[in-house]
């Protein structure tokens, strides 16, 4: 048997997943970031984006926005605001966040709340990618 690793996201509603994986790839803060079984510790800040989880030979997606995640040698614990599998992605809800977030980027590119603006624009922007996925 291969060897694992615990992976946890918990988002402020609810633990989103909790099995153990063989991979996990992170958009992290730095850059997207690889996890496998006896990774070195690292505490480190997540992006918007997509999450991937190897187990079992395949590969899940899922959206996740803004957070951290505490890597330890057998486990891997995300902490997040939003947590998406592609099936509870509303892909329309999404598109119409994206032109929101554009369209108040343009009235006022210099406004005291353009980093919520463009975090709410990161979020649906990784939905859409991760909803997409399954189309191509």
């Amino acid at each position: 048997m291969a060897a694992t690793l615990k992976l946890e996201i918990v988002t402020p509603e609810t633990t989103a997943y909790s099995e153990d994986v063989e991979m996990v790839t992170l958009p992290g803060a730095a850059g997207e970031l690889g996890v496998y079984p006896n990774h070195v510790p690292l505490l480190t800040t997540l992006k918007p984006g997509e999450l991937r989880v190897l187990k079992g030979g395949k590969e899940t997606f899922l959206a996740i926005g803004e957070g951290f995640v505490e890597i330890t040698g057998d486990s891997v614990s995300v902490l997040t605001d939003m947590a998406l599998e592609p099936a509870a992605i509303d892909e329309h809800a999404a598109e119409a966040a994206v032109a929101r977030a554009q369209a108040a980027m343009k009235e006022d590119p210099g406004s005291e709340g353009i980093a919520a603006i463009q975090a709410s624009l990161q979020k649906a922007l990784a939905q859409l990618h991760v909803k997409r996925r399954r189309h191509s």
